[in-house]
């Protein structure tokens, strides 16, 4: 039957959109350099025409000059048209590789959220709340043990607060009389002050010893208060 009717040809694939671009900045290269040529040529041309005098040769340079200019002029037009083809490729393109981009966006989105779905059935609001509610009664539980444990054996537990603002007391003031320059330990005890005015006992000498009456014209006392040796028996 292929040999009869022949085989059928596969047809080729359409082009992509970057075929087709960069097919048209080939096309748009070959004009680029045609446009190149005329100007070199036009450039010849308007130096013979400088160079040569007013008359028929003039003119026939000129002539050759403007049908240069006009190809000239078709080349930039079919530039100028493969460049706006080659704009809206490019708008094409960048409108595909967008579109793309959202698919593959999506379909991200897609496994997240299947991934989250599949995580939030193993996770329970209750189960967090129930969680937080033994933690906090842990923490009391840790507090309590360490308050317990915290306690000193020495301090009874019933102390009066009065006695204690006595004894505060007492230590202030023996503190302020300290800071006067005399401790207290070394001020006098009023009880004994009293005591010695009830019995009226004479107060302690605090001067040197005088020496007795009936000694009092017999011998003088030396610088130490001994009696005095007399010269002559130092001499004897």
């Amino acid at each position: 039957m292929q040999r009869i009717f022949g085989a059928k040809k596969q047809k080729d694939p359409p082009p992509s959109v970057q075929d087709a671009s960069d097919r048209i900045n080939k096309r748009g290269d070959n004009v680029d350099e045609k446009i190149k040529k005329l100007d070199a040529e036009l450039a010849r041309y308007k130096e013979q025409i400088k160079k040569t005098r007013p008359g028929p040769a003039q003119e026939a340079v000129k002539a050759r000059a403007m049908r240069i200019l006009k190809q000239k002029r078709m080349y930039e037009g079919q530039r100028d048209m493969l460049y706006n083809q080659t704009f809206n490729l490019d708008q094409v393109a960048f409108a595909a590789e967008g579109i793309k981009d959202a698919q593959q966006t999506m379909s991200a989105l897609k496994a997240a959220n299947s991934d989250l779905k599949g995580m939030m059935k193993t996770v329970k609001i209750q189960d967090i709340d129930n969680l937080q509610d033994e933690m906090m009664d842990l923490m009391d539980m840790s507090n309590e043990i360490q308050e317990t444990l915290g306690r000193s054996y020495n301090v009874p537990d019933e102390i009066d607060e009065d006695e204690l603002m006595g004894e505060l007391d007492a230590l202030e003031m023996d503190m302020e009389s300290e800071s006067h320059g005399v401790p207290s330990y070394l001020q006098p005890d009023k009880e004994s002050e009293d005591l010695e005015s009830e019995l009226n006992l004479p107060s302690a000498p605090t001067g040197p010893a005088g020496a007795p009456a009936g000694r009092a014209n017999a011998q003088a006392d030396d610088e130490l208060g001994l009696p005095a040796v007399p010269r002559a028996s130092l001499r004897g």
